[in-house]
C-alpha cells in the first residue's frame, strides 16, 4: 500500500505542534498534525490539578493568539487546556487525533518516510513536536520491591487529596517537586518530606515584585559570565542561604547550569517557607527504600505510606530516529538544533530548548522560524 503524501507532517498537538501548524496556515502552506493522544494539548491535560504557569501569560501566548484578558497573569492548567483547544480551533487545525508515529526516516529521493498506527506517510518536512517532557523518567531506587507503599511518577499525580492523612516521600526538588509538596501540605498530608539529591538554585518568582520570566528577558543580552554574578546576588537579597534547611546551591551559575544541562531553577511559590515553617521536612539522596520507607545517604531513615518520583521526564526521541538518532541528538538525547532545520535535510524539532526566558515563548518564537524556513524552501522548489 503507498504511503499518503503531504507537504509538511507534524507530530505532536501540543503547544509546539499547534504553533508550527498555526504559523503555517499563515504562510499559505498545507500541513497535517498527528497526535497519539486523543486530545491535543495531551500533557497539559495529565499534569496535576494545582500546577499553573510560571510565566506570565502575555510571553506565555502561541503566536497570533493572546490569551483571554480573563485570565490571571499565571494561567492555571485547566485554563492552558481550553486555550490550546481555542487555538486548534481558531486555526482550523484539526489535528489527526490517536495517531502514533512509530519510526522516521530519510527518502532515498529526498523528504521523509514515516511509520505511523494509522499508516505510512510520505513527506517533504517533518517537524517533530512531542514534547519536552515525553517520557517520564523512573528512576530505579535501591531495594524498590520491598516497598509496600505506593509509588507514582508525578506523571500520574493528580491531587494531594488522596494523600490526606499520609506520610509521603517527594524524590526532586524541580518546579514539579516543590510544587506537588506544597500541594500535599495544603491537602492535609500527614507528613510530607522532600528528597534533594544534589544542589539546587532557588529563585523567587516574583523577586521584589517583578515576575522572574521578566528579568531574564531584560538580561538577556547580557554575557552569561556577568549575568551570574548578577543573579547570585539577587537570590542572596531574595531568598538567602538556604543550606541549614538542606537546600545547597550549586557552585555553577543558574544561567550556565541551565545551559549545559537544561536544569532550570526552582521557582518558589511557597515551597521554602514550608520547608522553614517544618511542614516539609528535606531529606538527602534515598540510599534504599525498605518495606516501610527509606534510608538516607546521610544515615537518617524515614517511613512513608507514599512516593511520589518528581523525576523528570526524557524526550524519547531516539526510538523514533532509529539509526539517524545520532546524527541530530545530543547526550541528553535532545535535539542539537531545536527551532531551525536539523542536520538531516527537512527535519525539524520545535520546543526542546528550555531557557529562562521561558519555554512557551521559546516555542512560539521557534514556530515562526520553522515556519518561514518551510514556507520559502517550498516556494524555491
Amino acid at each position: 500500500m503507498s504511503a499518503t503524501a503531504t507537504e509538511t507532517l507534524i507530530v505532536g498537538a501540543g503547544p509546539a505542534g499547534l504553533a508550527v501548524g498555526a504559523c503555517l496556515r499563515r504562510a499559505g502552506r498545507a500541513c497535517t498534525i498527528v497526535e497519539r493522544a486523543n486530545a491535543v494539548g495531551a500533557a497539559w491535560r495529565g499534569h496535576y490539578e494545582r500546577l499553573r504557569l510560571h510565566t506570565v501569560k502575555r510571553h506565555s501566548a502561541l503566536p497570533f493568539r493572546p490569551f483571554p484578558v480573563e485570565d490571571p497573569q499565571y494561567v492555571p492548567r485547566a485554563r492552558v487546556v481550553d486555550y490550546l483547544e481555542d487555538y486548534a480551533h481558531a486555526f482550523e487545525l484539526a489535528p489527526e487525533l490517536g495517531v502514533e508515529v512509530t519510526h522516521v526516516a530519510p527518502r532515498p529521493d529526498g523528504g521523509w518516510h514515516v511509520d505511523t498506527s494509522a499508516g505510512a506517510r510520505d513527506c517533504r518536512f517533518l517537524v517533530i513536536a512531542t514534547g519536552y517532557n515525553h517520557t517520564p523518567h523512573r528512576p530505579e531506587l535501591p531495594g524498590r520491591e520491598r516497598f509496600a507503599g505506593t509509588i507514582l511518577h508525578s506523571a500520574d499525580y493528580k491531587s494531594g487529596a488522596s494523600f490526606a492523612g499520609k506520610r509521603v516521600l517527594v524524590v526532586g526538588v524541580g518546579n514539579t517537586g516543590g510544587e506537588i509538596a506544597i500541594d500535599l501540605v495544603e491537602r492535609g498530608a500527614a507528613a510530607v518530606e522532600l528528597c534533594v539529591r544534589g544542589p539546587v538554585h532557588v529563585v523567587l518568582r516574583d523577586p521584589f515584585g517583578m515576575p522572574a520570566q521578566l528579568l531574564g528577558l531584560a538580561t538577556a543580552w547580557i554575557p552569561v559570565a556577568a549575568r551570574d554574578p548578577m543573579f547570585r546576588l539577587l537570590v542572596k537579597m531574595t531568598v538567602g542561604d538556604l543550606s541549614q534547611w538542606g537546600l545547597r546551591a550549586p557552585d555553577e551559575g543558574i544561567v550556565a547550569q541551565l545551559e549545559r544541562t537544561g536544569r532550570i531553577p526552582l521557582l518558589d511559590v511557597g515551597t521554602v517557607a514550608l520547608v522553614k515553617s517544618g511542614k516539609i521536612v528535606v531529606r538527602p539522596d534515598v540510599r534504599e527504600l525498605t518495606a516501610r520507607g527509606a534510608h538516607f545517604a546521610d544515615g537518617t531513615a524515614g517511613d512513608y505510606d507514599a512516593i511520589v518520583l518528581a523525576t523528570g521526564y526524557r524526550p524519547g526521541l531516539a526510538p523514533l530516529l532509529g539509526e539517524r538518532a545520532a546524527d541530530v541528538l545530543d547526550e541528553r538525547g535532545l535535539p542539537r538544533d531545536s527551532g531551525r532545520e536539523s542536520a538531516l535535510p527537512g527535519l525539524f524539532f520545535v520546543g526542546y530548548y528550555a531557557p529562562i526566558t521561558g519555554m512557551l515563548r521559546e516555542i512560539a518564537r521557534e514556530a515562526r522560524r520553522v515556519a518561514s524556513a518551510i514556507a520559502r524552501a517550498a516556494k524555491s522548489r
